[in-house]
């Protein structure tokens, strides 16, 4: 029997707990040995629950059991998630987790406490959800040097900007739906502003890249500034809107960015609805590989952590996630990087054309019946160039960089 400890009983843990117990049989076949929850921590009781005998409310319980060989950390945050992990990897014990912000800042030093130590920090349930992204990085894809990761990384955003293309209905309004139906928080910050998106690409640019790549030196733009009117554009051009979180190795530089993008129906993730991911790997030897799945929830987040306990139960003396180098990825700034732009302003197309052609050069006009306004898709062009263009027209309502 193997010896696990929950630290938090909230969605993701209280499912983490179900599926052991569910499949805790077919688990054990796989393990060769049977796994047991000894321990809940967490600061409420669950009176009537069945693992109420199990809760503690003092971590060092835990910490100093030597029979707890695992700990799975699912309290999410930095504080104190961040301090419990680290003290239960340097007390020896395999640590698997579902906290991206917990990765996102201090996944370097962890992985290499893990490593020292010769245990685990499994994080696959960090980005995506139930999808498996991490490992495939980590093990079946180091024979490819991979060039590009783009992937929709939020579960909320995308079934947001979904319903906006589907009713035509604004961004507030599908907002509330999605916090009604239990997609988006109370205080949606963290998934809207992109800054969720942010700490998942870096994590999974960390590992492709080999060197950690710093959730704060990412530029980031969330979908607040996305309209109706936006998606109405993309239907006429066949087109959608999603946000993407995206770093791509190119001419010897490293880009990265989070931010709304459209995307016509040739693109691998122009399907990928409502709440669910996908991320797209492109390497020079695999060329391009899809990951798809549900990106949030309590099982689907939950099978992904049992999946690394399971791993952890295997590999109790033998630690399998080299860390990334701890010298920062330089990141190049987003101003170099080139694409195409799709931009609103307001007035009448034949009115403003002189000054258009005078600040992009040649665009594709779009137009919309009873819109006092049109949009353009520029040339491709560098972000500095866009700024430095969109400066010498007046009227621009938003834009929306394309990806091809």
């Amino acid at each position: 029997m193997i010896n696990i400890a929950v630290m938090g009983y909230g969605t993701i843990g209280s499912g983490v707990v179900k599926v052991i117990d569910i499949n805790g049989e077919s688990i054990a076949k796989k393990v060769g040995e049977e796994l047991n929850v000894k321990y809940v921590l967490d600061l409420r009781s669950f009176p009537g629950d069945p693992i109420e005998e199990k809760v503690v409310h003092d971590v060092d319980i835990i910490l100093n059991d030597p029979d707890v060989k695992i700990v799975v950390e699912t309290m999410g945050g930095v504080k104190p998630a961040y301090d419990f992990v680290k003290r239960a990897l340097l007390a020896g014990k395999s640590v698997a987790t579902s906290n991206k912000e917990l990765v996102a800042k201090h996944g370097t030093e962890l992985l290499e406490i893990a490593q020292e130590k010769n245990i685990n920090f499994l994080f696959e349930a960090s980005v995506g959800g139930g999808i498996p992204i991490i490992r495939p990085l980590n093990q079946c894809l180091t024979s490819d040097e991979i060039y590009e990761i783009t992937g929709i990384l939020n579960g909320t955003t995308n079934y947001i900007l979904t319903k906006m293309a589907k009713e035509g209905a604004e961004f507030d309004d599908v907002l509330k739906q999605a916090q009604a139906n239990g997609y988006a928080e109370r205080n949606p910050a963290a998934d809207i502003e992109g800054f969720d998106a942010c700490r998942k690409i870096a994590i999974l640019s960390s590992l492709a890249y080999g060197s950690m790549v710093d959730f704060e030196d990412i530029h980031t733009e969330g979908i607040t500034n996305i309209s109706a009117v936006d998606f109405k554009y993309a239907a006429k051009l066949g087109r959608s809107i999603k946000l993407f979180g995206t770093s791509k190795k190119k001419d010897g530089k490293y880009f990265a960015l989070v931010a709304p993008v459209m995307i016509n129906e040739n693109h691998a993730l122009f399907a990928v609805n409502d709440v669910f991911n996908g991320i797209l790997v492109k390497g020079n030897v695999v060329d391009q590989v899809m990951f798809y799945g549900r990106g949030a929830g309590s099982l689907p987040t939950a099978s992904a952590v049992v999946a690394d306990v399971i791993e952890a139960a295997k590999n109790l003396n033998n630690n399998m996630m080299k860390p990334w180098k701890a010298e920062k990825l330089a990141l190049s700034d987003i101003s170099e990087d080139t694409k195409k732009f799709f931009v609103r302003i307001s007035g009448v197309a034949e009115d403003k054309k002189a000054e258009v052609e005078a600040a992009f050069g040649d665009a594709e006009y779009i137009t919309i019946d009873g819109l006092e306004e049109f949009a353009i898709i520029t040339p491709v062009m560098s972000e500095a160039e866009y700024k430095a263009a969109a400066a010498k027209v007046d009227g621009i309502i938003n834009m929306i960089r394309i990806e091809e």
